[in-house]
């Protein structure tokens, strides 16, 4: 049973085990779904697949499994405006009403005239019996009647739909796509190591036991400290310019570093380190901080990320007086060398595509300085780089 289901999910790349298909099969045979597509996808999505980033691969291989999507490139959901799936009524059917509208003869049958509604439609429909739409009897959309239809968006209301076809809220989750900040939060969190530090104000069960045991009985309450996520980051984050399209995804990172280490110290450059850094860009050319003083201030014990493009004309990063805003009197790749040498964990995430690197001549002197450590800022390269920290 399912034998064929675990087989194409293993064809999907998806890492799923024996042991994950008899907890699904046990799960089944408890009867913790019965007849019903929709809870059985989450049940198998929960029993089959250990990591969020593989989301998306198992819709789309659940999808293909379970027929009504030969082609899953057919209607991707940006191909679907988010107005078209907006409810603003429903149409109410009498029994009589339910009896007369006529399904349209069988999953191929449905398939081939979605492909149609979607060449042909030009606009948002509602109530209607013919177009994608909310509300009316047509049998593509969603909060309306269709004795076989496919439900696109929204939620089940008469449990008719033939096939589900959900906007994949964890696309962006895919391996090589780039990250959002819940993203960023869970990679980071793999960052973090934990200590017990303050006073102690947390329950040891396992020594209360053991006290207690040993104490013939009488109650022995012992108390620690509580953990703290004790891993230290430096930030330091390229502003401006070419990294002006890459803003949001730096301020979505920024946000997730702040919301998962306790000690975290961000700075601002501009496409290469000098001998200033600031932290606030309204204000970095009269409020900046002296990048040697920083390299003295912070422990050996911090890990540091950096974010940027690393592309610059090669006279920023190679020579004295490159910097296209002040007058450097030392080489950017002469402070990089002293902040490698400062600290022993030290990474480059870049947000540009890892194919675009080898066009950009500082981006490979970066990548060669860092010993290799530069990698994309996507799921997989943010994976890379937390395994290189953590070691």
């Amino acid at each position: 049973m399912l034998i064929d289901f675990f087989t194409t999910l293993r064809k999907a790349e998806i890492p799923v085990s024996i042991n994950e298909l008899l907890t699904l099969l046990s799960a089944l045979q408890q009867k913790v779904v019965f007849a019903d597509l929709d809870a059985f996808y989450v049940l198998a999505r929960v029993c089959l697949v250990k990591d969020e980033k593989y989301f998306d691969r198992f819709d789309q291989a659940f999808a293909y499994y379970f027929k009504g999507v030969e082609n899953l490139a057919l209607f991707p959901s940006s191909d679907i405006p988010d107005d078209w799936l907006k409810a603003e009524f429903i149409k109410q059917l009498s029994d009589a009403d339910k009896a007369q509208i006529e399904a349209l003869g069988g999953i191929d049958k449905l398939m081939e005239k979605l492909a149609e509604r979607l060449k042909e439609q030009q606009k948002r429909h509602a109530g209607g019996n013919k177009w994608i739409g909310t509300g009316g009897t047509s049998p593509f959309g969603h909060s309306g009647y269709n004795p076989e239809g496919i439900r696109i968006g929204g939620k089940s209301v008469h449990k008719r739909a033939v096939k589900v076809w959900e906007r994949r809220q964890f696309k962006n989750l895919d391996d090589q796509q780039q990250i959002g900040t819940r993203n960023l939060k869970m990679a980071l969190r793999k960052l973090r190591q934990f200590a017990r530090s303050g006073s102690a104000d947390e329950l040891d069960l396992e020594d209360t036991i053991r006290c207690t045991a040993e104490n013939a009985g009488l109650l022995d309450i012992k108390m620690i400290p509580e953990r703290h996520n004790a891993t230290k980051v430096l930030l330091f984050l390229d502003i401006g310019g070419s990294m002006d399209p890459y803003i949001h995804l730096c301020e979505q990172l920024f946000s997730a570093a702040r919301s998962e280490f306790k000690h975290l110290e961000y700075f601002y450059f501009h496409n290469c380190v000098y001998e200033k850094l600031w932290r606030d860009n309204q204000r970095r050319f009269s409020d900046t901080l002296s990048t040697l003083e920083i390299i003295n201030s912070y422990g050996s014990d911090y890990k540091v990320i950096f974010i940027g493009d690393a592309a610059m004309s090669p006279y920023e990063l190679l020579s004295p007086y490159g910097s296209v805003e002040h007058m450097n009197e030392e080489a950017g790749e002469v402070w990089l060398a002293r902040i490698l040498n400062t600290w022993s964990k030290v990474v480059w995430l870049n947000p540009t595509p890892a194919e675009h690197w080898q066009y950009t001549h500082t981006t490979q002197v970066i990548q060669q300085q860092l010993q290799g450590h530069m990698y994309p800022l996507t799921l997989e390269g943010m994976g890379k780089a937390i395994n290189y920290l953590s070691k």
